[in-house]
């Protein structure tokens, strides 16, 4: 990991952020070590801009990112 990205990890620890994670899979933002969304485990710390979806069969942003469900979504995860 660069120390950009170690910095900007400290920093989102610090302010008590670091808990959500994003699925690199689906980008879905959840708390746990197991994506709700789809099941994986491959989940990271490093994310950027968040997507709100309320109702993704008639969200135009939801069928573009390809959101099942409703929920918080990452931009970018790295």
């Amino acid at each position: 990991m660069d120390r950009g990205r170690l910095e900007k990890r400290k920093r989102r620890e610090g302010l008590g952020l670091a808990k959500e994670k994003a699925c690199r899979n689906c980008r879905f933002i959840s708390m746990g070590n197991i994506c709700p969304n789809c099941k994986s485990t491959n989940l990271s710390y490093d994310w950027s801009g968040l997507i709100v979806i309320i109702d993704p069969e008639k969200s135009e942003i939801g069928k573009k990112i390809d959101a099942k469900s409703s929920g918080k979504y990452a931009i970018r995860v790295r």
